[in-house]
């Protein structure tokens, strides 16, 4: 066995290293996860413990910011709200004060911008009209044969429906201002549709070049215009279009054409009537507020605009001559 060589003896030696101690990085994350909790719990029992009303308020504000901006009320920085306006001052009862706000100083609103908005709402409004003035006409059976004799387009004042001639197919009877039974069908559907949006109307009637054998003196086109415009505005009224929507009747003879190259064209006899916007309407109110005052309050039948004829109360006029033409 001396002669034999030993095995050699391999000693391993293990060198512990001694565990780093738990992090606390869970206990962070732990952390957040009940803050959150806690932020939803709180927020479930401002829910369940907020009135009704409160709540439709504070959805309404948020639909239509734009109104609460322009009009105030609860929403608009009011501290009685549930989601506050923001400020420095939370003891107020109707609004805050900005950062840097001096007690005295008013708030400004973009007026244009806010104009801007509504004409556009009242844009849309309009278009909207529109295409149900189209649906209706299309829906009914009457007004679908005559749907090429009502044209229907947006124009700077608002939306404009015209209810225009053919020459077979008049709306008046000849010279009068006797409608016939499917005009008066076809304003009374008109009314209907009207009568759904809160818009004011004016109303003018419309003759050709074709003149009375009397002249401009007598009984013309002026006259018989208007009677045609309120002949059109009684049948609407029908309808159930209330009195106050109507803001203007007015008669214009011929001095408004279709078609400017044939004065006696059958389209230049017709009614217009116009669903008024705002900017239009305030124009017309305008003008009625410019008019000069007349002494002792009478006004001289003989001094009234050309082409306008009022309705006398309790009072029949004569009726019209006998034209020498359709018209």
């Amino acid at each position: 066995m001396s002669g034999e060589e030993k095995p050699p003896i391999i000693v391993k030696r293990i060198k512990r290293k001694s565990e780093a101690a738990h992090g606390g990085a869970w206990k962070i994350a732990y952390a957040d996860f009940v803050t959150a909790m806690m932020a939803f719990f709180l927020l479930m029992w401002l829910i369940g413990s907020t009135a009704k009303g409160d709540l439709e308020g504070i959805a309404e504000y948020f639909k239509t910011p734009l109104k609460v901006a322009m009009q105030g009320g609860s929403g608009s920085g009011d501290s009685s709200s549930v989601i506050q306006g923001g400020g420095t001052d939370l003891t107020r009862a109707t609004g805050q004060k900005k950062l840097g706000e001096r007690p005295n100083e008013k708030r400004t609103i973009n007026l244009q911008a806010a104009q801007a908005e509504l004409e556009r709402q009242e844009q849309v409004r309009l278009r909207d009209l529109k295409g149900r003035l189209e649906a209706a006409i299309e829906a009914n059976a009457t007004l679908r044969s005559f749907r090429h004799q009502l044209k229907i387009d947006l124009v700077p004042d608002g939306l404009r429906v015209q209810i225009v001639d053919e020459q077979n197919r008049p709306m008046f009877a000849s010279g009068s201002a006797t409608l016939k039974s499917y005009t008066s069908e076809i304003l009374r559907e008109i009314a209907t549709v009207i009568n759904t949006i809160p818009n004011r109307i004016s109303l003018s009637g419309h003759t050709d070049a074709a003149k009375y054998a009397g002249g401009e003196r007598g009984y013309s086109n002026w006259e018989l215009s208007a009677d045609r415009a309120n002949a059109s505005r009684r049948e609407l009224i029908a309808g159930g279009i209330a009195d106050d929507k109507i803001l203007r009747v007015m008669g214009v003879g011929s001095a408004s054409m279709l078609d400017k190259g044939d004065p006696f064209n059958p389209i230049n006899r017709r009614i217009s009537i116009i669903v008024l916007n705002q900017k239009a309407e305030e124009r017309i109110m305008g003008e009625g507020m410019t008019e000069p005052a007349v002494p002792g309050g009478t006004v001289d039948p003989q001094a009234a605009p050309s082409g306008v004829q009022a309705e006398p109360a309790n009072a029949t006029s004569p009726g019209p001559p006998v034209p020498t033409s359709p018209r």
